[in-house]
């Protein structure tokens, strides 16, 4: 496909998309703007924008392709001022974000303009963030989900999955609600019990300083979703308020349940109820990209010698191998420590595995 596409919002999930546009599409030109200078300069020197606009006006009036990369609430403000700006009548508009019926609310006006929008929210992410992260192959085999309402005809909504099947993603069509309820279940509601549980062991720590100490393991991998952008999760669920309320008012009964069974000590309800989480969990797809990114963690058993971190990071760099995150686990109060690698895929982390395991004895792989 030729044409112009223009990319408001030049951070991971923007960037990416641009990028996965260009390389499909080398006959379009990608146009980026961002609040940020600095993110609009750095996508240009990496080649993740062809062309930077001055402004939105500039950039969207003779655009084909409109990509909306921003945070919900400046989403809206966005898609009001679209309104205001002549545009190409057979432009789409699109978005990224996480919750859609707000969203799609707020574009009807450019309904009644006989413009096209289809709310989009490719599901997928990274540890990492900005222009800096973006890559072309972030969203492949990962869900996309598009909530396009019944106006939008089939060739507008086959026209924006051409322009973003550079992707690779598995393009999944639901209305703006049933993605509401879906992302509250999946994503938003984990959210929140991650946040709660780090705020109980806060409040925990008031009295016993172990608490901080000990939660550096596991607990801190379990909550890890927990150190999200504060502001995109205050304006999530206050966009996403109605499901979330109800998932709120049915996770507060599942707690009863386990509140009665524990408050009987009735063992065979306390084994069956884990049993059958087990099963659920266990039979969920291990390959598949979901609402929440997947992390890839290798543990490492060090022995404690100076030098000993850029000896493992140095094996994995002649492997050019890539890792998002590494720290030291301080649970451990043996000669040996516990040495956390994170990384971006799965297939990362099983080539890390074995390179250290060719140079040494220890390593033991952890994820989804």
């Amino acid at each position: 496909m030729d044409g112009r596409v223009f990319v408001i919002g030049l951070g991971l999930i923007g960037g990416s998309i641009a990028l996965s546009i260009k390389n499909k599409h080398a006959r379009a030109t990608v146009v980026g703007y961002d609040i940020s200078e600095k993110n609009v300069k750095l996508g240009f020197m990496l080649g993740v924008i062809d062309g930077v606009a001055e402004s939105i006006e500039e950039g969207a009036k003779e655009a084909d392709l409109i990509l909306l990369a921003t945070p919900v609430k400046e989403t809206e403000r966005i898609l009001g001022l679209l309104t205001e700006i002549p545009l190409k009548n057979n432009v789409i508009i699109t978005d990224v974000g996480s919750t859609k019926n707000e969203i799609v609310k707020k574009a009807r006006k450019l309904k009644e303009l006989g413009i096209a929008f289809i709310g989009g929210h490719p599901m997928a992410g990274s540890h990492k963030s900005g222009v800096t992260a973006a890559r072309d192959i972030l969203f492949e085999n990962a869900f996309y989900m598009l909530t396009p309402e019944d106006h939008i005809k089939t060739e507008e909504l086959d026209r924006l999955i051409q322009w973003l099947e550079g992707t690779k993603a598995k393009f999944i069509t639901v209305s703006p609600k049933e993605h509401d309820y879906l992302t509250g279940v999946i994503s938003h509601l984990p959210h929140i019990v991650a946040a709660s549980l780090v705020h109980q062991a806060d409040h925990a720590s008031q009295k016993q300083q172990l608490v901080t100490r000990l939660a550096a393991g596991g607990f801190r991998d379990t909550t890890r979703i927990a150190s999200s952008s504060p502001a995109m999760w205050r304006d999530i669920l206050l966009h996403n308020k109605e499901v979330l309320l109800q998932l709120l008012k049915d996770w507060q009964m599942e707690m009863q349940k386990v509140s009665d069974i524990l408050e009987k000590e009735d063992e065979e309800q306390i084994y069956d109820y884990f049993l059958k989480a087990k099963r659920f969990r266990d039979e969920l797809p291990q390959k598949e990209k979901g609402a929440i990114p997947s992390f890839y963690d290798l543990f490492v058993e060090i022995p404690d010698y100076p030098g000993i971190i850029s000896e493992v990071t140095g094996y994995l760099a002649k492997e050019k191998i890539s890792i998002t995150n590494i720290r030291i686990l301080e649970t451990r109060e043996d000669i040996n420590g516990i040495l956390v690698i994170s990384f971006q895929t799965e297939d990362d982390r099983g080539r890390a595995e074995k390179c250290i395991e060719y140079y040494t004895s220890y390593a033991t792989s952890i994820g989804p």
